[in-house]
């Protein structure tokens, strides 16, 4: 009987690679992506082409609202992305997001009968985020198992998060290992229609140094007035 394992996919550099390394392990795929009021969805266009391209066994995209609560400049109008480094805990940050999304995909995986859940957050590159810690990734899986059937049965429910303890020089190296190209990922705070990124924001500058460390061509497609 093959092992099932639920993996939150953005359609971006980090949640592909996750993608890439619970296939190699032998899972059988199932992608979960959220359309939460986000400022544009290519990111979720390429969430698709990504499902089709590793022939997961079903990708559910999710709509929530997390817009209508606002907070966040990925998600608010009023908001703007900067395109300066934030101290601290920045705007961009968007309120209990990946609580939300583990929640969803705990709920899936019950339902599933799956016993395995990945998430590509990454503490070493990451943006100030506090849902993107190991101390939350070891609070929520304390949470799963017993907040929920399965647990409370014995098939204990593990969060992965390969990535936590990475530079983003090494998940793309990983990456690279693993065939992955990263052309067709988005993982800019400000894309457009078209998934071009900005060049600018934090997640561009992230994904930018992350190619030059691992010594790899940048393949990221960015707007033509870019001025980085």
């Amino acid at each position: 009987m093959s092992k099932k394992a639920i993996i939150l996919l953005s359609g971006g550099l980090d949640s592909v690679t996750v993608l890439a390394m619970a296939k190699q392990q032998g899972y059988t795929l199932y992608a979960l992506s959220f359309d939460y009021g986000q400022k544009h969805n290519s990111e979720l266009e390429s969430a698709k082409r990504i499902s089709q391209l590793y022939q997961v066994e079903e990708h559910k995209i999710i709509n929530l609202g997390l817009g209508d609560i606002g907070g966040s400049a990925l998600t608010d109008d009023a908001l703007s992305v900067p395109t300066t480094e934030q101290e601290g805990i920045p705007i961009t940050y968007v309120p209990a997001r990946n609580t939300v999304f583990l929640s969803f995909a705990l709920g899936w995986a019950e339902v599933l009968e799956a016993h395995d859940i990945f998430i590509g957050v990454n503490a070493v590159d990451y943006s100030g985020y506090p849902d993107c810690r190991p101390q939350f990734i070891e609070a929520f899986q304390a949470l799963a198992n017993v907040a929920t059937k399965a647990g409370v049965e014995g098939q204990k429910i593990t969060i992965h998060a390969p990535l936590i303890d990475l530079s983003k020089g090494d998940i793309i190296q990983q990456g690279i290992n693993l065939g992955i190209d990263y052309a067709g990922t988005i993982s800019c705070y400000s894309a457009n229609s078209a998934g071009e990124a900005c060049g600018e924001c934090d997640s561009c500058r992230l994904r930018r140094e992350g190619f030059k460390q691992a010594k790899v061509a940048d393949p990221t497609r960015y707007i033509k007035n870019s001025t980085f």
